[in-house]
């Protein structure tokens, strides 16, 4: 599980102190559908980062799995996040030289996957997402809905236990991110636990528990609703 006691993150900006995270008190369970939903500004991608190890709290306990993973050095924390995190970005983030197969690779190369084993695996993946004959097309040959599909391979290829998705399908259209959340939804009814920050309210009712942000505090938590 994840577990936050006591989070805060604070910035320095013009000379003053911003409290991007104020106190956090949070625990998520293996498998959980969790929607985090708030105003600009209210803490939900510092939450997000927080979680995926992207950034450290100012102060607080983080413990990933029943470890403490608050004072971890850089190596430790990336390679705490190649074994239980995956991400999904708004924008994609795919590296444009190399193909839908190759971003996909690209988590397997990093652990020192075997060649072989790794395109295979990317393969699978790929097909499994309905780009089995995409796979020799770079990212500008790919269409946003598409992109994301490739984004999502490399987030689950390492076979993570938490998948981190912040707006994924904020620059999609309605029909491409139907289709996005329909591969996210499966990927948690195949037991990975989904966060997922969002400000459409109908996406984020889909998930199965509720958090509301609001000046980096936790506002609201409430279960109800899903798919």
């Amino acid at each position: 599980m994840m577990e936050l006691r006591g989070i805060c993150r604070e910035y320095a900006v013009g000379g003053e102190l911003v409290h991007a995270l104020d106190n956090v008190d949070l625990a998520i369970q293996p498998g959980e559908y969790i929607s985090i939903m708030g105003p600009s500004g209210s803490g939900k991608s510092t939450l997000l980062n927080v979680l995926g190890l992207l950034d450290r709290p100012t102060s607080g306990t983080y413990r990933l799995k029943g470890e403490d993973v608050s004072e971890l050095d850089d190596d430790a924390l990336a390679e705490h996040r190649q074994r239980h995190i995956g991400f999904i970005f708004q924008f994609f983030h795919l590296i444009p030289r190399l193909t839908a197969l190759e971003n996909v690779e690209l988590p397997l190369v990093l652990a020192g996957v075997a060649p072989r084993t790794r395109r295979e695996r990317a393969a699978a993946i790929l097909e499994s997402v309905g780009l089995k004959s995409r796979v020799d097309h770079r990212p500008d040959q790919l269409s946003g809905g598409e992109r994301q599909r490739v984004a999502i391979g490399r987030a689950i290829v390492m076979q993570p236990s938490f998948l981190l998705a912040d707006e994924p399908t904020g620059n999609l259209d309605s029909k491409s991110g139907g289709e996005i959340m329909q591969i996210i939804e499966q990927l948690h009814h195949d037991g990975i636990a989904v966060l997922l920050v969002t400000h459409d309210p109908v996406i984020g009712g889909r998930a199965h528990r509720h958090l509301s942000l609001r000046d980096g505090k936790i506002v609201g938590d409430r279960n109800g609703g899903g798919v």
